[in-house]
């Protein structure tokens, strides 16, 4: 259990966000990152409980009321330490808002893969490049309170940067960050808070049970390439 003076030294000790490390073009072709990267009017993917693609909805759509069941993906972002990034959402979100989860957490739109999806939400929520690699999948339903609810087939995805200076938000979607140990979070989790997400409770879990080889490998480099 996480102790009141240590949860206290979490929530207040993070890394708040510096407006001149997001003024950096994008890529290429990619728009500049102080675009808006969220519409409530980009189309999601509709599926069944396996998977199976069964049409579109907005965004909007998609969280209304008690939701409607669509792809999503979960990130766990590893820097050279071993360490994961967490995240303090947006105060203008309209679900969770404020609340702290995993790294990046997002949806492919109509059209996209779900590897591409998430790689390219990498870059735009965090500014790293790099490849994403599966662990496992599953459905859950999370109110919040009369606002909307999440009702996703989540994909979970671990990634690694090679610096946790490589690391830029940005500030629509992110207001604060830290990276922490896996043990940090263990006791986080193990107190319920209600600071944290409800995917994000459930995907640790998991992770540190019944997928807890994967992670383990993961995390000692025996899996994957380094984001850049």
């Amino acid at each position: 259990m996480v102790s009141p003076g240590h949860e206290r030294s979490f929530f207040s000790d993070t890394a708040q966000m510096d407006s001149d490390a997001y003024k950096t073009a994008s890529v290429g072709s990619r728009v500049s990152r102080l675009e808006s990267v969220s519409s409530p009017n980009e189309e999601l993917i509709l599926v069944d409980s396996s998977d199976r693609p069964l049409g579109y909805a907005t965004k909007g759509q998609a969280h209304k009321d008690k939701g409607m069941l669509h792809r999503a993906f979960s990130i766990f972002l590893f820097d050279e330490q071993g360490r994961v990034l967490l995240h303090q959402r947006s105060s203008q979100k309209p679900l969770w808002p404020g609340f702290w989860t995993n790294s990046c957490c997002s949806h492919p739109r109509r059209g996209e893969t779900l590897l591409g999806a998430a790689e390219r939400r990498l870059y735009e929520e965090l500014g790293v490049h790099g490849s994403v690699h599966p662990v496992y999948r599953f459905e859950y339903h999370a109110s919040f309170h009369s606002q909307g609810s999440e009702h996703e087939l989540c994909h979970v995805l671990l990634s690694r940067t090679h610096s946790a200076s490589c690391v830029s938000v940005h500030p629509d979607e992110i207001q604060a960050v830290r990276w922490c140990t896996p043990e940090e979070i263990d006791d986080l989790v193990s107190s319920e808070n209600d600071r944290l997400t409800p995917w994000f409770l459930m995907e640790w879990r998991e992770l540190r049970d019944t997928y807890r080889e994967t992670f383990d490998a993961f995390l000692a480099g025996a899996a994957g390439d380094v984001a850049a």
